[in-house]
């Protein structure tokens, strides 16, 4: 088997970055150190090697917030669309991620099977929601908006235990690998409130139950502080958001080894598109506004205590392929930018039970590299990470 040695670049360990080279053999990374030979050689002189990056709360079926442009959307161009969506952030330099709602089990087994190119991805297919929650689309009007139910894509609005009960082992046998819930209000729902806590104590801990029965994980879409506390406290396994973060609910994450997935980028996408001329609700803007500054020092308050962080953007409510964007402003607001890259391969690696295979460069894992021009972390801070990527590999083989 050839042996590819990535020679003569500073190679990110986890925390620091350090001079070294990286061997391939196959899929698998072989050696890593310096000096080391190889059949054939890549010179990485001047740049850094990350191992494959992680987004952990992506949406690859959603191209924006603009409703009117969704209502106008025929339903099957999204499956299309999202071709385009994995080949951005693939093209980024992220190798994994998570889809949190939309795509559903031919999705991901498109990408399984090689018929299109993307990150390899666990995927969530709907959100759990309570009735009148975070993803029940009723509208006042009595119409319900996108996105359409479909044989891939069942119903997962529930309410009580064994409602939820069914709607979880729904989700299991169309192919979830991970479990998504609304235990708050959000911003991008039509009548719910991201400081309003969804579902109780018994309903969450039957949702885990039954996702641990199938050897999966929970994730919950949270903000109110008493949403996160009522998901902590029943054993999800992160948070995603974590506005109205308190004190309280920091301490309940540490205790209990639940990660957050800040997406600082999600309020910000919101307001963007919206300054562009996009047709988002008064509602829905309105709601982006009031949670932006909490946001960010949630997000700092959760650092500042060790609370455990893994990257993740949202992207799909804004657009595919900024997701590096996501470290500039995790370092903006107090982390340092091997910290942002560490949450962006081992952390979110270890977040996903997939650290045993990805996460860094090391003998053993599979050969997911990144080819960054110059100084990683520089770029990191300045927010030019992404201008700096010259080439991705992903199990060994180019995809850039």
């Amino acid at each position: 088997m050839t042996r590819i040695v990535f020679s003569g670049g500073r190679v990110f360990t986890g925390r620091t970055t350090e001079p070294g080279d990286v061997v391939v053999e196959g899929d698998r990374i072989v050696d890593v150190g310096i000096g080391l030979d190889g059949d054939t050689k890549v010179d990485a002189t001047g740049h850094t090697i990350l191992p494959g990056l992680f987004d952990c709360h992506v949406h690859f079926m959603f191209s924006g917030a603009d409703l009117v442009r969704s209502l106008n959307t025929p339903f099957s161009l999204p499956f299309y669309e999202a071709i385009g969506n994995m080949k951005a952030t693939l093209q980024c330099g992220i190798t994994t991620v998570r889809d949190a709602l939309g795509a559903d089990l031919g999705v991901a087994e498109a990408v399984r099977r090689g018929l299109i190119q993307g990150p390899r991805m666990q995927i969530a297919v709907n959100m759990v929601s309570q009735t009148g929650g975070h993803n029940d689309d009723w509208m006042q009007c009595g119409a319900h908006i996108s996105p359409p139910l479909h044989p891939g894509l069942p119903d997962t609005v529930a309410d009580g235990p064994e409602e939820l009960r069914k709607v979880i082992r729904t989700l299991v046998r169309h192919g979830a690998d991970i479990i998504k819930i609304a235990s708050s209000g959000g911003v991008m729902s039509p009548r719910s409130n991201p400081r309003h806590a969804h579902f109780r104590d018994e309903e969450i801990a039957m949702i885990v139950q039954e996702a641990n029965a199938a050897g999966i994980a929970v994730m919950s879409h949270a903000m109110s502080g008493d949403g996160i506390l009522t998901a902590v406290r029943n054993g999800v396994r992160s948070i995603e958001h974590g506005v109205f973060l308190t004190d309280e609910g920091v301490e309940e994450m540490i205790k209990n080894g639940t990660w957050l997935v800040p997406t600082l980028m999600a309020p910000r996408m919101v307001l963007d598109q919206a300054a562009a001329g996009m047709a988002i609700s008064d509602v829905i803007l309105d709601k982006a506004n009031a949670v932006v500054s909490q946001h960010f020092q949630a997000f700092q308050k959760a650092h500042q205590a060790g609370v455990k962080i893994a990257m993740g953007t949202d992207s799909g409510v804004g657009p595919h392929g900024d997701n590096l964007n996501e470290l500039t402003l995790m370092v903006e607001y107090g982390m340092s930018p091997s910290e942002a890259l560490y949450a962006t391969t081992t952390s979110a690696a270890a977040l996903m039970r997939l650290g045993n295979e990805l996460g860094e460069l090391a003998p053993g894992k599979l050969a997911d590299l990144v080819l960054v021009e110059g100084d990683a972390e520089q770029h990191v801070k300045a927010g030019t990470l992404k201008r700096a990527v010259r080439a991705v590999y992903q199990n060994g083989v180019s995809v850039s």
